[in-house]
């Protein structure tokens, strides 16, 4: 189990209500295995969280892009981890699963990675069951409203708070947020912005279909990974007067936050034929970029994580972002798990 290095709270609480509380987890190929395993990891954060007294009513916790989506390792076995590229694990979940996968690929439709595509969906029952039922068990236990960061699921919709799947519909990367009943709110929250490799398998969101969700703490608006750097992301955030953005992100970075490249698609590396991780994008994420077009808008505070972990090729997590008032607010750093509680 990794240690939990840094539990950090920005700005003083004494004045200011609400806060958001950014989790950075480590994440292992073990911690995929089992459902128990995967809560437990996650849970371990909010644990962390709670022995300082930082969730408060209608705190809201926000994890990274893609923390559900390596859930299609559920059920494999142990030796998957020795495989020194996800190219020969890709071989051994379609070998080890010959049957399911050619019903998930007979579901799968043009895209170009079709095995991929199948592998997403002979594993998308159990990966939303998993990922559903962890999220939504943890936003009751701490009353919190929870951003769970992104699943790739096939068509996710939203009835009654409950997440259902269309298997042969097209695939997404699609975030929610759970409320303190445990029921997801409004509709799935889906990645708009693209890079070549996950439009192998993945099909792009309408960003003019960005949801902007009326929370006790204040309008809310959520966009994935490097959404955030596109002007086009903005129309209904600016339209409905959004006073919160969230921004779960997946990176591959250097730790220096003027030379963050996004690796805007997990699964990059999982794509890769060697050991190395492969950048899935040069595009540098522009801070000052995201500071101007927050100008434009009616947004008090804004706060974005990544994920971290030892999955095959990732590795080094990029710093988190805050944004209060206008202005990038000094955060602590970690390589290992964090957690970030920022006050307004």
């Amino acid at each position: 189990m990794h240690h939990i290095s840094l539990v950090e709270e920005v700005n003083s609480s004494d004045s200011l209500p609400h806060n958001i509380i950014g989790i950075q987890p480590v994440m292992d190929v073990s911690d995929y295995f089992m459902q128990t395993t995967f809560k437990d990891k996650v849970r371990q954060y909010l644990v962390s969280v709670t022995r300082k007294s930082l969730i408060q009513k209608n705190s809201i916790i926000v994890y990274p892009e893609s923390i559900g989506t390596w859930l299609f390792l559920l059920g494999e076995k142990h030796n998957i981890i020795e495989k020194p590229s996800f190219l020969e694990a890709r071989k051994t979940l379609v070998y080890s699963n010959s049957f399911d996968y050619m019903l998930g690929y007979v579901k799968t439709s043009d895209e170009k990675d079709k095995e991929l595509s199948a592998i997403f969906r002979m594993k998308a029952k159990s990966m939303l069951s998993a990922y559903y039922e962890t999220f939504s068990d943890l936003s009751m236990e701490t009353s919190a409203y929870i951003v769970a960061g992104s699943i790739v699921l096939p068509e996710p919709r939203v009835v009654d708070g409950k997440i259902y799947i269309k298997l042969n519909g097209p695939l997404y990367n699609a975030s929610f947020i759970f409320g303190p009943d445990g029921l997801v709110i409004g509709q799935p929250i889906l990645k708009a912005f693209l890079n070549e490799s996950e439009a192998q398998y993945m099909t792009a969101g309408n960003p003019q279909d960005l949801q902007i969700f009326d929370l006790p703490f204040g309008k809310t608006a959520v966009m994935l990974g490097t959404d955030n750097m596109h002007p086009e992301s903005y129309e209904n955030l600016i339209k409905d007067e959004a006073e919160i953005l969230l921004s779960p992100s997946f990176y591959s970075s250097d730790k220096k936050m003027s030379d963050i490249k996004p690796s805007t698609d997990s699964l990059k590396t999982l794509q890769s034929t060697t050991n190395r991780a492969i950048s899935a994008s040069s595009i540098s994420y522009d801070v000052d970029k995201f500071l101007s077009l927050l100008k434009s808008t009616s947004v008090q505070v804004a706060l974005g994580v990544s994920m971290h972990g030892e999955l095959w090729d990732l590795n080094n997590p990029s710093p988190p972002l805050a944004i209060f008032k206008g202005d990038s607010l000094p955060l602590t750093p970690s390589d290992q798990g964090a957690v970030w509680s920022l006050n307004f």
